[in-house]
C-alpha cells in the first residue's frame, strides 16, 4: 500500500481560493455593516421648539410641542442650580448642533422639524435658557439623542 502524497501546488491553490473566499466574504460582511450605519430613526414625534420674541417687549418665550417636558422640567434642579452663563455657554453649543441636523434631514431625519433661532449675543434670560438647557437634556433621556458628547 503507497501513502498518497498530495501535491503542495494543488494545495497551495487550494488555500489561495479559501483566503479569496474568506475575504470577498468579509469585505460584504463590512459593506452590509457600513450601509445599515444610517441615521438612527428615532421613534418620536417631530420636535418643534422655538425661541419667541414678544412683539411689544424684549421678552422671549421658548415654545416645546413636546406633552412629556414639562413634567421632566419639574423634575430637574431649580434654575439657579446653575448661572445663566452656564446655561448660554451650553445652549450655543446644542443650538448649533441641532441647527446643523435640522438642515440635513437626509442624514438626520425629521427629527429637527424647526430652527432655532438662538443668537449668542442676545440676553435671552435666566428661565428661557434654564429651559431650553433643559430641552435638550430631555431629548438626551425621552429619545437618546446626544447632541453634543459631553465625556459623561
Amino acid at each position: 500500500m503507497k501513502a498518497q502524497t498530495s501535491n503542495p501546488g494543488v494545495m497551495a491553490g487550494h488555500l489561495l481560493n479559501l483566503f479569496n473566499g474568506l475575504l470577498l466574504l468579509l469585505l460584504f460582511f463590512l459593506l452590509f455593516l457600513t450601509s445599515c450605519h444610517s441615521t438612527k430613526e428615532v421613534m418620536a414625534p417631530n420636535q418643534t421648539v422655538e425661541v419667541v420674541e414678544d412683539e411689544d417687549s424684549t421678552t422671549y418665550e421658548l415654545i416645546v410641542i413636546d406633552p412629556r417636558f414639562e413634567s421632566f422640567l419639574a423634575s430637574q434642579p431649580s434654575a439657579n442650580f446653575y448661572s445663566q452663563e452656564y446655561y448660554e455657554n451650553w445652549n450655543k453649543q446644542y443650538v448649533l448642533e441641532w441647527n446643523q441636523r435640522h438642515r440635513n434631514p437626509m442624514r438626520y431625519g425629521s427629527f429637527y422639524e424647526t430652527e432655532i433661532d438662538y443668537q449668542p449675543f442676545i440676553d435671552y434670560g435666566m428661565d428661557l435658557n434654564y429651559r431650553l438647557y433643559y430641552y435638550f437634556q430631555f431629548i438626551k433621556k425621552e429619545y437618546g439623542i446626544v447632541l453634543i458628547n459631553r465625556g459623561r
